[in-house]
């Protein structure tokens, strides 16, 4: 699908907490998809409680050290099972957190079938819907809050950039006043160039996905929509709370169930 370039209310996250610096403006967003192996699920109940403690720490770390969101996509995808949206300053914290995964005994067990990196920027069409312009660099102030996220990776065609500016302008115009009329359905644009596969990373969060498809299917018709290269595969994720992770992977007891964070 084809989405605005540029975050539907203009808000910005606060900032993560951050163990070097200041805030530069533009954050460092990693999106992970990960599933466990099936032979992890056949090791004995203590081997696999150590797992989940495992697990749930790197989780607190990751908590402590950067913004961080789970979810999960057990009953949506084949997949995958375990989505983390992670989001700092300093895209060195993101990659640290993930050695230290690769590291743990659990890195062994942890299959990713799917990895996306993306930075925010400011997005360069106009969105006279909203307001707050000038914040556009950051995640949104309320994001990672809702039921559901629907993320994917998109590129647009080479005949998209050869358009001149106002023509793009113009089919954006069309694209951002269909996603204003799905008020409940927020958007996280982050992107990818010269860092990743796809151009944009897209998140778009709500608590019901059949508004979320009917979005969709009205930004099928629109003009812009002519020029995506490619906005596959397409991940609906379930938000969990941190504590719930180990036990939604068969490993912990869930007695910590609930943590948000």
């Amino acid at each position: 699908m084809t989405t605005t370039e540029q975050p539907a209310t203009e808000q910005t996250a606060p900032a993560p907490h951050h163990r070097r610096g200041p805030a530069k403006g533009v954050q460092s967003v990693k999106f992970s998809f990960f599933r466990l192996s099936q032979e992890a699920r056949r090791l004995p109940e203590t081997e696999r409680a150590a797992l989940g403690e495992a697990l749930t720490d790197l989780l607190d770390q990751s908590t402590q050290a950067m913004l961080t969101r789970a979810y999960s996509t057990v009953g949506t995808r084949a997949d995958v099972e375990l989505v983390l949206w992670q989001v700092h300053d300093d895209l060195q914290v993101i990659t640290d957190w993930h050695e230290a995964l690769r590291r743990s005994p659990l890195g062994a067990w942890l299959e990713e079938p799917h990895s996306y990196l993306s930075m925010t920027m400011r997005s360069q069409y106009n969105n006279d819907l909203h307001e707050g312009t000038e914040k556009r660099e950051r995640l949104r102030l309320d994001g990672g809050v809702d039921q559901y996220l629907f993320v994917y990776p998109m590129a647009k065609t080479r005949p998209w950039y050869a358009l001149p500016a106002e023509e793009r302008q113009r089919m954006m115009d069309e694209h951002i006043a269909i996603g204003h009329k799905y008020h409940s359905i927020k958007i996280n644009t982050t992107y990818s160039y010269g860092l990743d596969d796809q151009e944009f990373v897209v998140a778009f969060e709500g608590d019901n996905p059949g508004e979320f498809l009917a979005l969709v299917r009205e930004l099928r018709d629109s003009e812009a929509s002519a020029y995506t290269l490619f906005d596959t595969p397409m991940f609906t994720c379930r938000r969990l709370g941190l504590g719930d992770v180990a036990p939604l992977l068969g490993l912990g007891s869930g007695d910590r169930a609930g943590t948000a964070e």
